[in-house]
């Protein structure tokens, strides 16, 4: 996929005006990755298909009401993106105070109302339900299904971007929990894969 075939499958499935809203997130990461570093600079080139189309092809897996809880959000993936392109809540749970204002900041510029940043660690949250959850890279599923436990009901849906090793950690967390899991071939790359589940409990 190029960059103008990512922005094209934005503008196909969500319209021109939500991906103008993606593009001026990425013109505001960069900006901001001259000080702190959010992104690997290596990948700022093909911030379309490493970023912004990586994390809304999460988006149609979903479904439409109730709250996203995005963990380990950082410089805004998939939870930004994700609240550009819904109306219901986004959580965005960052624990590291530079990234969280950084992501405060960030609604603030694209007019999202949607979202809301908690300042903490996942095990931290409470005092809501949400429908879905997603993290990138923060943690192994086994551990992302553990720090998550006591917010979820059976039919939260766990959406998890995962790299080479996706398959593998899912085999992993099979060995202590039971549900009904499903992984899928990631878009933007041959390699890297999403993992949803759902009915998820430990054994």
């Amino acid at each position: 996929m190029t960059e103008s075939d990512a922005r094209a499958w934005i503008v196909s499935r969500f319209g021109d005006h939500k991906a103008a809203l993606l593009e001026r997130f990425g013109e505001i990461v960069g900006e901001e990755n001259e000080r702190q570093n959010l992104v690997s600079k290596a990948t700022l080139d093909s911030i379309w298909t490493r970023h912004l189309v990586d994390s809304a092809q999460l988006v149609p897996l979903a479904p439409e009401c109730g709250t996203w809880l995005d963990i380990g959000t950082g410089g805004g993936f998939p939870g930004m993106i994700v609240a550009a392109l819904r109306e219901q809540p986004v959580v965005l749970c960052e624990p590291r105070r530079q990234r969280a204002q950084f992501l405060k900041t960030s609604a603030g510029l694209l007019g999202l109302s949607n979202v809301s940043v908690e300042q903490r660690k996942v095990a931290a949250l409470s005092g809501f339900t949400p429908a879905i959850i997603s993290a990138r890279a923060v943690a192994p599923v086994d551990v992302l299904f553990r720090d998550t436990l006591h917010l979820t009901h059976p039919d939260t849906l766990f959406v998890f971007p995962r790299g080479r090793s996706g398959t593998d950690e899912l085999s992993a967390a099979k060995r202590n929990w039971r549900g009904m899991f499903h992984v899928k071939q990631s878009i933007t790359d041959a390699d890297s894969v999403i993992v949803t589940a759902t009915k998820v409990r430990p054994s």
